[in-house]
């Protein structure tokens, strides 16, 4: 929903970032226990002396298809989030009663910011809103939903590419399904340093639980015959 101002214009909707820190290293970790779980069962059906190729165009295929489904869900989120919020705006200006439209207004707010809100800040927003001359009918797309839906692909992708690449720097199959556990480790306790950096929680700690969470994960596939 853009932003409405009081003689009744419209600013562009301001857009946050794409993903913040924890979405980006939650995107990577996903993609990188989706491609590792491919690859490990893969590894179970594949034979022949392609095998190394047909493991990297596995884990590649796993990496194109996890970011192209992202980057889909991304859009259907955005268009969703944009509708929500325009049906909002549509309901207030439209309520004549405004005690009604503040509580319209207050029922939408998260649980955790509903007590700091006053009657009054609500009651301001009513106001802009029902001086709004027009709102737009429904919720559109805009080209900078696009680049965000390919940023997506792109991280997802990119993060993920270094597990399929010893498929193709190793012949036998078995040193590149070891090197590219051993990538994904690491890549794990890269992405879990930045995680815990970023919320406070330990860099370190949340490093090593990201490895043994990517261990766990490898071990059951190993178990289930990867």
């Amino acid at each position: 929903m853009s932003t409405i101002m009081p003689a009744g214009h419209a600013e562009p909707e301001r857009r946050a970032p794409i993903l913040n820190t924890v979405d980006r290293v939650c995107e990577i970790c996903f993609g990188l226990f989706m491609a590792l779980t491919f690859v490990g069962a893969v590894k179970a059906v594949t034979a022949g002396e392609d095998e190394g190729y047909k493991m990297f165009f596995a884990a590649l295929g796993c990496n194109l298809a996890w970011g192209l489904a992202d980057a889909v869900m991304y859009l259907v989120r955005t268009l969703a989030d944009r509708g929500q919020r325009l049906k909002l705006a549509q309901s207030v200006k439209r309520e004549q009663d405004e005690a009604v439209a503040v509580r319209v207004l207050r029922d939408a707010l998260p649980e955790k910011l509903e007590p700091l809100v006053e009657d009054a800040d609500l009651e301001r927003i009513r106001a802009r809103l029902a001086a709004a001359l027009t709102l737009p009918p429904r919720a559109n797309f805009v080209s900078g939903d696009f680049v965000g839906a390919l940023g997506i692909f792109l991280l997802v992708v990119l993060g993920t590419f270094p597990v399929a690449v010893p498929f193709l720097v190793f012949r036998d199959v078995t040193t590149a399904l070891v090197a590219s556990r051993v990538l994904t480790l690491v890549m794990l306790f890269v992405a879990g340093f930045a995680l815990g950096r970023y919320t406070g929680a330990g860099a370190m700690k949340a490093g090593i639980a990201m490895i043994a969470l990517g261990i766990l994960l490898t071990m059951a596939i190993i178990k289930l015959g990867g």
